[in-house]
C-alpha cells in the first residue's frame, strides 16, 4: 500500500485492510466530508505550493490541513485511482444564485467524474458545506445523504453540458445549480490545478483571497469560520457569533485543528 493510500485511510479514519468498493464511496466521503476542512487559509497567508501529488500529500495528510476544491478533489482523485476505479478530473464553472449567473472567473471548480457499471457519476469533496457524500450519477437521478438532495441535470450552455444541482437539507426549499460543467472534457495533467490556484490567488473577483474561510460539515450540521464570524448549524438550527482576531484563533484550532497563526497574530 503506497503512502498516499495509508495515510488517507488514516486521516478519515478507514482501515487500511477495508477494500474500497464502490458500494463504500458513500461511507468514504461522509467521513472525509467530517474530517478534512474546505479551507483557504494558504491562500490568505501567501504560502501556497504547486499543485503536485507530493505537495497535496504533505499538506493535507502529513499536516493535517484541509484545502481548496483543487487540492481536496486531486487528493480524493490519486486514492481511487490508487484502488483501482476508473476516475477522471474535470473543471466546472461555479454559479451564483444571489447574482443568477456563474462566476467571471471561469473554471476554477475542480471535480471527478467516474465511471462504474457502464454509468459516469460525480464524485466532489472540495464544494465547501455543498458536499453530496455520495456519487451523483449523471442519468438526472437524484441521490440523498444526510446533507441534503443532489442531482445532475443535462443542459447545454457555454459553462459546460451539465449542471450539479442541490437542495441542502434545512437551507433550502428548491433546487439550485452548484456548477456547471462537460462530461467529456478531462483535464490533461495537474497543470490546470496551477492555473485554477493562480486564479483563486490572484484575480480580483476571486472569492477566496480576500479574507480567511474555513468549513466543514458536522455529524449534525457544519461550523464555518470567517475573520469576522462563527457560524453553526445544529439540527436545522443556526447560531452566528461576531468574533475578534484571538476568538478566531482559538475556534480555529478548536474546530479545524490549525496550527500556523504567525500571520494572524
Amino acid at each position: 500500500m503506497s503512502e498516499l493510500n495509508a495515510l488517507f485511510r488514516k486521516r478519515i479514519g478507514m482501515s487500511e485492510h477495508e477494500a474500497i468498493t464502490f458500494d463504500k464511496l458513500d461511507t468514504l466521503l461522509e467521513k472525509a466530508a467530517l474530517r478534512i476542512p474546505f479551507e483557504n487559509l494558504r491562500v490568505i497567508e501567501g504560502k501556497t505550493k504547486a499543485i503536485t501529488k507530493e505537495n497535496v500529500v504533505d499538506k493535507i495528510l502529513l499536516h493535517q490541513e484541509g484545502g481548496l476544491c483543487y487540492e481536496l478533489n486531486s487528493l480524493l482523485y490519486f486514492f481511487l485511482i490508487e484502488n483501482g476505479f476508473d476516475a477522471v478530473l474535470t473543471r466546472g464553472v461555479v454559479y451564483k444564485p444571489a447574482e443568477q449567473q456563474y462566476l467571471a472567473i471561469g473554471e476554477t471548480h475542480l471535480t471527478i467524474l467516474l465511471v462504474h457499471a457502464g454509468q459516469t457519476y460525480l464524485v466532489d469533496t472540495g464544494f465547501g458545506g455543498n458536499l453530496p457524500m455520495k456519487p451523483v450519477p449523471l442519468n438526472g437521478e437524484v441521490v440523498s445523504s444526510s446533507n441534503g438532495e443532489f442531482r445532475i441535470r443535462k443542459e447545454n450552455s457555454e459553462y459546460g453540458d451539465h449542471v450539479f444541482e442541490m437542495k441542502l437539507k434545512h437551507k433550502d426549499t428548491d433546487w439550485r445549480i452548484g456548477y456547471a460543467f462537460y462530461e467529456n472534457k478531462p483535464i490533461a495533467d495537474l497543470s490546470a490545478c496551477d492555473e485554477i490556484q493562480t486564479i483563486i490567488v490572484s484575480h480580483e473577483e476571486s472569492p477566496f483571497n480576500k479574507t480567511p474561510l474555513l468549513t466543514q460539515l458536522t455529524a449534525n450540521g457544519s461550523v464555518t469560520l470567517t475573520n469576522t464570524s462563527f457560524t453553526q448549524w445544529v439540527d436545522g438550527v443556526v447560531t452566528k457569533e461576531s468574533i475578534d482576531s484571538a476568538r478566531f484563533k482559538e475556534l480555529a484550532k478548536q474546530y479545524f485543528n490549525w496550527r500556523d497563526w504567525d500571520s494572524y497574530a
